[in-house]
């Protein structure tokens, strides 16, 4: 087992380590030999059964017993749904109203680090978000509900919201006084906020090639491994022109914003697409894109910037802020997967998690869909399956899918956008 918990790949790009894997019913015969539990019990229950049920914590969540601090990042790598529905379920039944939520610009436990100043290549407006989370709000609040000392929390949840770089105070969560904008998908490339006109005449959709042999890599390769590799703490926040050229990514870009474009609480995407195929998965990503002079000076030839300075630059940088995927054999159930109807456009409801993100004036907001994300998501054979996880390779081949955006079925991202007469209180 030791073996296994400290595993030793053979190839430092682990893009081309699973992908020589093949399907990855392959793993456990190459290299792990029935020698992990948990792992033949995921192969042994691939959709939401019983065994899935017994084991769902969140069913004990419906009401808030003691003082609750949870504490998320936007950016958490890896549990980052977990605190919002702890959250969401525990306060179905507060009466005393101890349950709060507390999110920030964070990969997994950032909050925990000496600083906070940035994360990746963000920078945080100098703000030192984790230490100023310790010392303004985990610190008073563990004096109050332990040692009677101060005053009560008077805030339901407090959040860092990027993009402005300042914490926020909202007495609900979602905050009031959001109101949900359609964000559509244009068939010519661009994302507006009036809805697709009727067309007289060429496409309603876009269209791509999905190959599960040349999949989409989540981030930029050679990939090192998950740990000890540095780099997956920050993968949510990299830079996303390293796939925008790829023609199995169609990218929607918006003209820069006139004002600031605030979005507070739960960001959605509902598409509708079709495949060639009878399996399919749709990833959706919100992103913010940076102007070219978003930093002048790396650029300026006058000020002599350094070799790979304009590469390490905020210049046109493409800023994730939402992405999520889609399974389509779970597109109607977990429980009960089945089959999409081949060449038949579907809607695909996605929900893309909770934020509170300022895009810039002079700021665009784009967004990208795909239909792989290896190897952080296992490849979708493309062809419906009992369980995916005993695929055989001849079960993978390549399919057409089509986003639509047209007046009938217009694709869409949800945006929670804040009037810009109900600024929220900053704590300090």
């Amino acid at each position: 087992m030791a073996a296994l918990t400290h595993f030793t790949f053979d190839a430092y790009d682990t893009y081309a380590w699973y992908q020589a894997i093949g399907p990855l019913a392959n793993l456990d015969r190459k290299h792990l030999h029935g020698a992990i539990p948990y792992w033949n019990d995921v192969v042994a229950h691939p959709d939401y059964d019983a065994f899935w049920k017994k084991e769902a914590w969140i069913s004990q969540l419906h009401r808030a017993s003691v003082p609750n601090l949870n504490v998320a990042g936007f950016w958490d790598q890896e549990d980052p749904w977990g605190p919002w529905q702890i959250f969401r379920h525990a306060e179905e039944h507060d009466p005393d109203s101890t349950n709060f939520m507390v999110a920030g610009p964070w990969y997994h436990g950032q909050w925990r680090t000496p600083k906070g100043d940035s994360i990746g290549a963000i920078p945080l407006g100098g703000h030192e978000t984790a230490r100023e989370f310790r010392e303004n709000i985990e610190a008073p609040f563990f004096r109050y509900y332990l040692h009677a000392s101060g005053q009560k929390p008077a805030w339901k949840a407090t959040t860092f919201q990027s993009g402005a770089n300042r914490w926020r105070t909202y007495a609900s969560w979602p905050p009031a006084g959001t109101q949900a904008r359609n964000l559509y998908l244009q068939a010519d490339g661009t994302l507006s906020f009036d809805a697709p006109a009727t067309r007289s005449s060429g496409r309603d959709y876009r269209e791509y090639v999905s190959d599960p042999a040349n999949p989409v890599p989540y981030r930029q390769r050679p990939i090192s491994p998950t740990y000890p590799g540095g780099d997956w703490r920050t993968w949510e926040v990299a830079d996303q022109r390293f796939v925008e050229d790829r023609p199995d990514v169609l990218t929607f870009k918006s003209a820069p914003l006139p004002a600031d474009l605030t979005v507070s609480g739960e960001v959605a995407a509902d598409l509708f697409a079709s495949t060639s195929g009878t399996d399919a998965d749709f990833v959706v990503k919100l992103i913010d894109v940076f102007p070219e002079d978003a930093q002048r000076d790396a650029w300026n030839v006058d000020a002599g910037p350094a070799p790979g300075e304009y590469a390490r630059s905020l210049n046109g940088y493409e800023l994730p802020i939402a992405m999520e995927v889609r399974r389509g054999r779970y597109n109607v159930s977990y429980e009960h997967p089945r089959a999409l109807p081949s060449n038949q456009p579907v809607e695909w409801k996605i929900p893309l998690r909770d934020r509170d993100h300022v895009f810039v004036r002079g700021h665009r907001l784009m967004v990208q869909v795909q239909s792989t994300w290896f190897p952080l998501i296992d490849r979708n054979p493309q062809t419906f399956v009992p369980s995916i996880y005993t695929a055989t390779a001849g079960d993978f081949v390549k399919a057409t899918h089509r986003v639509y955006c047209s007046a009938s079925m217009p694709s869409h991202v949800v945006l929670p956008v804040v009037s810009p007469s109900l600024p929220a209180k900053d704590p300090r």
